[in-house]
């Protein structure tokens, strides 16, 4: 008696389902149910970063494709502003849109359509004046140098003196009261030096992480005179503005800001800067930065993003695309962006275990025809790692030294990170020293 009662249920609910599912209805079911469904007919594992409770699907049935379960997840999530991500052969992550991530095959239908409307130098160069005044304007960038301070506050720590290289801490006043703080390694060496500008990634520890030191350090040894300094609400911009202003769009803005106000303080108040000489390296985050930093000031001279660059993603991060600079001369990318920079020397590293894995296919392809307008194909390079995943790794940091030893002239016979001294955070801030 119990199975028949059971059974008479199941059967009542399908004829409920099947009732349901009508041209007055929409042929509408609930949204849960249709991927699971998905799941067992294509046999793939579902992840979800999103919440399909209370989600009823129109058309359901009518969207599923039997030939392609790719096809059939797009279709379904498409009305809720959801995408699917493939992450294996057999499973694939559900997640809400992405507006600064889009896929490989986006990335390279936007630089086919990119490299359409330029085929010569003077094509390029009108498309790259354009584009790059739009950019300031969606950054909003001269309205940010309008409200810094008129005659800051740079305080400076002592001078600390290792293997090779000196240290010295820096707060530099951006707005009133505000103050952008780092770190300038320094060869011990005298003479005029070149000078690299290093916007910080989002790792873990900031500017004050082992690595940076090791990469910033080994450059002053080898001759460079180097720069970095905190992200917006990271380090000590934390203690300053607290954490969540990393995540405003104006962190965007004031990032860059603070690159180029640092840049504009060590040209005025050093006299050990070549000024033909002018380089900017970041990996991450960083590299979004140091990007957009060569996009907005001619006088850089040397580039390096890091495991950044790509056609298809903005990095995602307010601070990187909080504000809609993409949408400039009607679409743009991170690598048309970097292709500005030519025909002046361009290094790309790029690794197999993120967004940068198609670099070699894709976007270093790209830049080399921009930069053979210019018959300067030698001066971009792309360093490629298949096998290694998103860090600034000793892999990663090797082609900045060789790149930067190159283009600078720098003694790459002091390439050795073991000479280098490592510090904790505290001896590398600077916020105390303010007077008040």
């Amino acid at each position: 008696m119990m199975k028949r009662t059971l059974l008479a249920t199941c059967i009542g609910g399908l004829a409920l389902t099947m009732q349901a599912q009508t041209y007055e209805t929409k042929f509408a079911r609930p949204l849960g149910e249709v991927l699971n469904e998905i799941s067992a007919r294509f046999n793939v594992r579902l992840k979800y970063d999103v919440d399909t409770v209370g989600k009823v699907l129109p058309y359901a049935d009518f969207r599923i494709r039997s030939y392609s379960v790719e096809e059939s997840l797009n279709n379904v999530l498409a009305p809720f502003d959801f995408k699917v991500v493939k992450q294996g052969n057999k499973t694939f992550k559900i997640k809400p849109y992405e507006y600064a991530r889009r896929t490989d095959e986006d990335g390279r239908k936007l630089l086919g359509y990119l490299s359409g409307l330029y085929t010569d130098q003077t094509s390029f160069e009108k498309r790259k004046e354009v584009v790059r005044k739009e950019v300031r304007e969606r950054l909003e960038l001269d309205e940010a140098l309008s409200h810094v301070a008129e005659k800051p506050q740079v305080t400076l720590s002592k001078i600390r003196k290792y293997n090779g290289y000196s240290v010295q801490n820096f707060a530099l006043e951006t707005y009133p009261g505000v103050y952008v703080c780092g770190s300038i390694y320094a060869p011990l060496s005298k003479g005029k030096h070149p000078l690299i500008i290093c916007p910080n990634g989002h790792f873990n520890k900031g500017r004050y992480r082992e690595d940076q030191q090791q990469r910033l350090g080994t450059l002053a040894r080898m001759g460079a005179i180097c720069v970095d300094y905190d992200l917006i609400g990271w380090g000590e911009s934390e203690k300053q503005v607290g954490k969540e202003a990393h995540h405003n769009s104006q962190a965007h803005t004031d990032q860059i800001l603070n690159g180029l106000l640092i840049l504009d303080y060590m040209l005025a108040n050093r006299k050990d800067i070549d000024t033909t000489k002018i380089g900017v390296n970041g990996g991450s985050g960083g590299g979004s930065q140091t990007v957009l930093l060569s996009v907005l000031d001619d006088r850089f001279t040397a580039s390096a993003p890091i495991v950044s660059l790509a056609s298809h993603f903005d990095g995602g991060c307010p601070c990187e695309s909080g504000k809609p600079i993409q949408l400039a001369g009607g679409g743009t990318c991170n690598a048309e962006l970097a292709a500005f920079f030519a025909p002046k020397p361009l290094l790309v590293v790029s690794d197999g275990g993120d967004w940068t894995a198609s670099v070699p296919t894709l976007e270093y392809p790209f830049l080399q025809n921009v930069y053979g307008f210019y018959g300067a194909e030698d001066k971009v390079t792309n360093v490629h790692l298949p096998t290694e995943r998103h860090d600034f790794g000793p892999n990663k940091r090797n082609p900045v030294y060789e790149f930067f030893g190159e283009v600078f002239g720098l003694d790459r016979s002091k390439i050795d990170e073991s000479k280098i001294t490592i510090v904790p955070e505290e001896v590398l801030q600077s916020l105390h020293l303010i007077k008040k």
